[in-house]
């Protein structure tokens, strides 16, 4: 260094000759300044253009997520009215379902009850409006139907169920019903409120009918229940009693063997005993009576009339 001046000495090898440059102090610092200026800009440069690069990789694979998030959007949507399909196919089979168990159909304005309910919002409330609203706008309709088919899906479990239990209820009741002739033989006496009695010669209610039958004949139970008698009645002789629940009882007198012990449960025609002449009788029948709540009812309207002989 010279005065205000810079002096550069440059040697390329042994056998080269030494080269000179000088400089002044200010021509230095404009080449210095220049240099780091040309250095800002050419790193800036390169930022920029990696910023870009990866803004645009990061657009392009955005924009790919974004169109993956569409289709599987449109696919649950095609899911969905499948489903839908599937729910009404189900809403009809439980009108005819409902019918069956005496119950009234579902109305059609209730059953659409998962249509514009609460709480749905709109498009513009979902955080992903700011970002993409036609996104956000199928999100929502997905969201709504889904909405609507949960509460429709809810209301059908609830009308299935108690139809259910309106049909078990139903089978349950027509299962303990008295409804058939208890023995094969031939009416010998109907119910009456007032009959001659054959023994004892006056005129006494006849709470039952008598079915004339050979010794040793099955009696069958007319309905489901449980055996609440299995013994000697006084007039009645060897009889059974069952418990058919709903206020129906039946009795069964009269029989020269019991087959059905008390607490045992029975199913509508299980032999439950043999027709006899026990008790106060004059020749083998069954005496058979239908008690509703306590009160005693005409057994034959508890029978299909094609199995009566008269």
């Amino acid at each position: 260094m010279t005065g205000d001046r810079w002096t550069f000495l440059v040697v390329r090898g042994e056998d080269s000759p030494v080269r000179q440059y000088s400089l002044s102090s200010r021509m230095l610092r404009a080449l210095v300044g220049g240099g780091s200026v040309l250095a800002l800009v050419l790193v800036t440069s390169a930022l920029t253009v990696g910023v870009d690069g990866y803004s645009r990789i990061r657009a392009e694979k955005l924009e790919a997520r974004n169109a993956a998030l569409q289709t599987e959007l449109a696919r649950f949507q095609g899911r969905i009215d499948g489903i839908e399909s599937t729910i009404d196919a189900v809403a009809k089979n439980d009108a005819r379902f409902r019918s069956i168990a005496g119950l009234e159909s579902i109305d059609p304005e209730v059953l659409q009850v998962g249509v514009g309910g609460p709480g749905l919002g709109s498009p513009d409330t979902y955080p992903l409006w700011p970002i993409d609203s036609i996104a956000s706008k199928t999100a929502f309709a997905v969201s709504y139907d889904l909405n609507a088919l949960e509460r429709r899906a809810n209301l059908l479990s609830a009308s299935l169920n108690e139809a259910t239990d309106s049909v078990l209820a139903h089978r349950d009741l027509m299962e303990s019903t008295p409804s058939i002739l208890p023995t094969v033989g031939w009416l010998s006496s109907s119910f009456s409120a007032s009959r001659m009695h054959p023994i004892h010669n006056r005129a006494l209610p006849h709470e039952g009918m008598d079915i004339s039958a050979t010794k040793g004949t099955s009696i069958f139970a007319a309905a489901k229940g449980r055996v609440v008698r299995s013994g000697w009645v006084v007039g009645y002789g060897l009889t059974i009693e069952i418990d058919h629940g709903f206020g129906y009882t039946t009795l069964y007198g009269h029989a020269s063997k019991l087959v059905s012990q008390r607490g045992q449960e029975v199913q509508r025609g299980d032999v439950i005993a043999q027709v006899g002449s026990t008790g106060i009788a004059t020749s083998a029948h069954l005496h058979y009576e239908v008690r509703v709540n306590g009160v005693a009812q005409n057994p034959a309207n508890f029978i299909l009339p094609e199995t009566v002989r008269y």
